[in-house]
């Protein structure tokens, strides 16, 4: 099969990677993919959001799978463009329509579907400037903390932790009345406040059946010790250690099934990932947000510990057959290091060269890609010339499998240190809390 793939992160990369050791994928595309991605297939330099583009890149290579990376094409219809296109429609798209992927476009839509079938999530109340005042009203009574949600994508950003009301009204007024965060903050969710620890769950479902994938808990704070800003993500691990098969028999029974049984009730046409954001709370699992694709850099560590052909999974998800399948996975920890631009997740400068140390040997670099055991997932880079260079705020994610988590971790650290570029920073405390 001739298999595309959208995006340019780590993710994509970690797809790639993955993708290209399928026996079914006889050549990959990578649209506009990166430095990293380049090593296995081709990249092409388009706009993944221009569906046209799209569709010329799919007939001229002759695509059998489109292998959608990032949220915003799906949110924007990608699925249902290719359906309804003779064309195109023969071709097998890895994503939920733009109907389904609203439970990642809407937090709105999500809590309401989440309240109406039964889903544990926190309280909820939205507002938008037809009853902003009643927004206000709500605020000064509600306990705090509290939670405001920009309704729409706002490129991981619209989601803020209010500690008092003074700066909980003041954003409010700043995302409704002032738009903060565009047209994605029109309309806002007020939610409570929920103390626990998070994780993330993923699952494949092909609107009817589902198989669990490895589950993975990600770290957003720049600071060591979980301080500071949100980024994207500065690492992951997985498995989680706190998650037993009793708590994951909870996630199944009151949220991933429900959700599945939801959807099919909607008559929503969802084939692909759900990523539930789920928090841990006196024991108990409760949603804080869906995703419509996979996490990053959740990816770059469940990838490492799926043994399934990943392009087999995605055919049977196509016929309804997923109910064939078990997942099988690697019993080893993994764990991955985000190495970001300095400055990030504020300004940072692009175009710097990248001294990957002994790893420029190529023999190095075919332990360090091929083994398994630690591969250098390219996030933000590019090509330029003879060099690599960063491209972005998020630059590589380093990700090691081992025996043990603490051995993942130092392995991936232990690359990282063989790593060079102007302003490098990386956390080195990813899984503090489970290792001694």
């Amino acid at each position: 099969m001739k298999i595309l793939i959208l995006g340019s992160g780590g993710r994509e990369h970690a797809l790639t990677w993955k993708i290209s050791q399928s026996k079914l994928c006889s050549q990959l595309f990578i649209a506009p993919g990166n430095a990293g991605t380049a090593k296995f297939g081709e990249n092409i330099n388009i706009d993944i959001n221009d569906f046209t583009a799209v569709k010329k890149a799919c007939l001229s290579k002759k695509i059998d799978m489109v292998v959608v990376g990032p949220e915003e094409p799906l949110v924007k219809g990608i699925y249902d463009f290719f359906k309804r296109d003779e064309s195109l429609k023969h071709i097998i798209i890895t994503g939920p329509s733009a109907k389904g992927a609203q439970l990642e476009g809407s937090k709105a839509f999500a809590k309401s579907f989440m309240e109406k079938y039964k889903i544990p999530t926190a309280k909820y109340k939205e507002f938008d400037a037809s009853n902003f005042t009643e927004g206000i009203d709500y605020i000064q009574s509600h306990l705090m903390p509290t939670v405001l949600k920009a309704d729409g994508l706002a490129a991981g950003k619209g989601v803020i932790i209010c500690n008092n009301r003074i700066e909980a009204l003041s954003e409010f007024d700043l995302m409704i009345q002032q738009s903060k965060f565009g047209d994605a903050g029109k309309k806002v969710v007020v939610e409570e406040f929920l103390d626990g620890i998070e994780l993330s769950v993923f699952v494949l479902t092909d609107g009817k059946n589902y198989v669990v994938l490895p589950e993975a808990k990600d770290y957003k704070k720049i600071g060591e010790g979980d301080k500071g800003l949100n980024t994207g993500g500065m690492g992951a691990i997985s498995p989680v250690p706190f998650v037993t098969e009793h708590f994951m028999q909870k996630v199944t029974e009151q949220i991933i099934e429900p959700t599945i049984n939801g959807l099919q009730k909607e008559k929503i046409d969802y084939k692909g990932f759900i990523f539930f954001g789920l928090i841990k709370v006196n024991g108990e699992p409760m949603v804080i947000e869906y995703n419509c694709r996979l996490g990053d850099p959740e990816t770059e560590v469940i990838l490492l510990r799926l043994k399934n052909d990943l392009v087999e999974l995605f055919v049977d998800m196509d016929k309804q057959n997923l109910d064939k399948q078990e997942i099988n996975i690697d019993l080893n920890d993994a764990a991955t290091i985000v190495a970001v631009s300095g400055g990030y997740p504020g300004e940072y400068k692009k175009g710097l060269p990248i001294d990957f140390g002994y790893l420029e040997n190529p023999e190095a670099r075919k332990h360090i890609d091929e083994d398994g055991g630690v591969v250098v997932f390219h996030a933000g880079t590019k090509q330029a010339n003879d060099e690599v260079v960063t491209n972005g705020g998020r630059v590589l994610a380093v990700s090691a499998l081992a025996d043990t988590l603490g051995d993942a971790i130092e392995l991936s650290k232990s690359i990282l240190e063989e790593i060079y570029y102007d302003g490098i920073y990386y956390r080195k405390d990813i899984g503090y809390e489970f290792v001694d």
